[in-house]
C-alpha cells in the first residue's frame, strides 16, 4: 500500500472524519449527520484499501465506484453541517478541498480501471 496517493489520502480524510465526529457529537451534541458523515467518510478509504486486493479488474473498478459513490455522499453531509451551522464556513471550506481532491482522484481512477477494462474485453 505504499505510495498509494488515493490510499493514503483517503486513510488521511478518514481521521479527519473521526474527529470531527467526535467534535460534533461532545460539542454539538449532533447525533444523526455526525453518524452518517463517520459511516460515508470512513467508507471511501475502506472500499479504497479493498480495491487494493481486489480478487478481479470488475471487482477493482466497482470497489472504487463504491468510494466514489461514498466521497459523493459525504460531500452532501458535509455541506448539509455547513448549511445547518453545525460547522463553520472556514471549516467547511478546510474540509471541502480535501473531498473535492478525493472526488477528482476517485473519478480519474474509475475512468481509467473503466478504459482498461473495456480494452480488455474488447481484445
Amino acid at each position: 500500500m505504499k505510495d498509494n496517493k488515493v490510499f493514503d489520502k483517503s486513510k488521511a480524510f478518514a481521521i479527519r472524519i473521526i474527529n470531527l465526529y467526535k467534535h460534533l457529537k461532545e460539542s454539538k451534541h449532533e447525533f444523526v449527520m455526525s453518524n452518517q458523515i463517520l459511516r460515508s467518510g470512513t467508507s471511501i478509504g475502506a472500499n479504497v484499501a479493498e480495491s487494493l486486493y481486489a480478487s478481479s479488474r470488475s471487482d477493482f473498478t466497482n470497489k472504487l465506484s463504491i468510494a466514489l459513490k461514498e466521497a459523493s455522499e459525504t460531500k452532501y453531509w458535509l455541506l448539509l453541517l455547513s448549511e445547518t451551522g453545525y460547522i463553520s464556513q472556514k471549516e467547511f471550506d478546510s474540509i471541502r478541498s480535501e473531498i473535492d481532491e478525493l472526488l477528482k482522484l476517485l473519478t480519474a481512477s474509475v475512468k481509467t480501471a473503466k478504459n482498461v477494462q473495456s480494452e480488455q474485453s474488447d481484445q
